[in-house]
């Protein structure tokens, strides 16, 4: 649909999708003076396939935005229990500067209500119920300013940010289809009552097998605190049997090996076993074309390392927000352009080269021989495996230890993603 320029807008900035990308972006928008209209196409409360842990780095965000974390129904823990190879250790979270020593557990039926909520209270307009279906285009300068739905409703604005997840209807009406050089992953999970439900570590497994082959992925167990745990498994495309494994018959086959206690069982499971892509490394690229702004997973940011996605949602939606709002308090489209444009290495320059160490991770851990050796050969080496924590969890203080100097370094020399 196209539209003449001079149509009044009906915000500054129209944000689809009240994930943790979107509610972020709304957020950071609307305090930095914006008038902001926050669309959502489900209904809260609702279901959404996650882990539910939430890392250090995740925690900082919530930390940024005011999130009352000590309120009920938020689990903390104290770091990762690692599992394989005839291995089990507790590794604590790092001590650092940057991000607090613990993380948290809270299950997606209300974190995003939570995180949207407080977007609500800094002054965005949130509407749920509201399905986008395309992009409103200017008739001269094909960029778009604004969004039609699916009750055939038009909202207007200056500028739109796509925080619709990994099947994007707006980056792809606007051109912005997946590198297939980037990895892919996918995530199922369900959760069971059981006494595991309590826990002061998050748990992987870093050996899944399908019959006689080793799977680059993990498992884990993350204890909700209210009789249930959330158990899952996380897989990547890197391996040849990626198209090959049933995932959710997978899923009940792991189970089925754990101890009898923990009640991982078809009785005791409370919720359907669901799953998700998980879209890595910056897979849609530019992050900004012609007024749309890509946050969190519509534009890849999954660590390819360890599959989290929250905290990077948070974190672009951050990084977004200051870039439009510099913008759009800018004279003159010329100079709100050239703003604009910066958000794309912006991203790079903050994940870029991370990004390209965890598609080289992932691509080795594709090889069977190669994940075997690790499990079996790293895990028996507790100083090892502190680094691999911060490595993976992109955990590290600016001028911190060694490892912290190791990290950041290589990050530093890899090539952008």
């Amino acid at each position: 649909m196209t539209v003449p320029a001079a149509l009044q807008a009906d915000a500054d900035v129209i944000v689809v999708g009240a994930g943790p990308a979107g509610s972020a972006t709304a957020f950071y928008l609307a305090q930095a003076g914006l008038d902001v209209l926050l669309l959502e196409k489900t209904t809260f409360p609702r279901e959404k396939v996650c882990g539910d842990g939430l890392t250090p780095r995740a925690v900082k965000q919530l930390m940024n935005m005011g999130i009352d974390f000590d309120a009920p129904g938020w689990v903390r823990n104290k770091g990762l229990r690692v599992v394989g190879g005839g291995h089990r250790f507790d590794l604590d979270w790092p001590q650092l500067e940057r991000f607090p020593d613990f993380g948290l557990v809270r299950t997606r039926q209300d974190f995003d209500e939570i995180l949207a909520d407080n977007a609500v209270k800094a002054g965005v307009r949130l509407m749920q119920g509201v399905t986008v279906t395309g992009p409103v285009l200017d008739d001269r300068s094909g960029h778009i300013v604004g969004v039609t739905t699916k009750d055939g409703a038009t909202f207007r604005s200056r500028l739109v940010v796509a925080a619709d997840g990994n099947s994007t209807r707006l980056a792809l009406a606007m051109g912005l289809h997946k590198r297939e050089d980037r990895p892919m992953g996918v995530a199922v999970r369900t959760y069971y009552t059981s006494p595991r439900h309590d826990d002061d570590y998050l748990e992987i497994w870093l050996e899944l097998w399908d019959e006689e082959t080793l799977l680059p992925g993990y498992g884990w167990v993350f204890g909700v605190s209210d009789g249930t745990a959330n158990v899952g498994l996380g897989l990547l495309n890197t391996s040849d049997h990626f198209n090959k494994v049933d995932y959710r018959d997978l899923l009940r086959r792991w189970t089925k090996n754990m101890p009898a206690e923990w009640g991982f069982t078809e009785e005791n499971m409370t919720a359907p076993i669901r799953g998700a892509a998980l879209p890595m490394a910056f897979n849609r690229q530019p992050h900004y074309t012609r007024g749309l702004v890509l946050v969190g997973d519509s534009g890849g940011a999954i660590n390819p390392f360890n599959g989290e996605g929250i905290a990077y949602a948070m974190e672009t939606g951050e990084i977004a927000a200051e870039v439009i709002a510099r913008a759009l308090k800018a004279p003159g489209r010329a100079e709100q352009e050239r703003i604009l444009r910066t958000y794309p290495k912006t991203l790079k320059d903050a994940y870029g080269g991370y990004f390209t160490l965890g598609r080289l991770f992932v691509e080795a851990i594709g090889k069977p021989g190669l994940m075997s050796f690790g499990v079996r050969h790293g895990l028996p080496h507790p100083r090892l495996m502190r680094f691999a924590l911060k490595l993976l969890g992109n955990l590290t203080d600016r001028r911190g230890d060694a490892s912290d100097r190791i990290i950041n370094a290589l990050s530093k020399a890899a090539p952008r993603a």
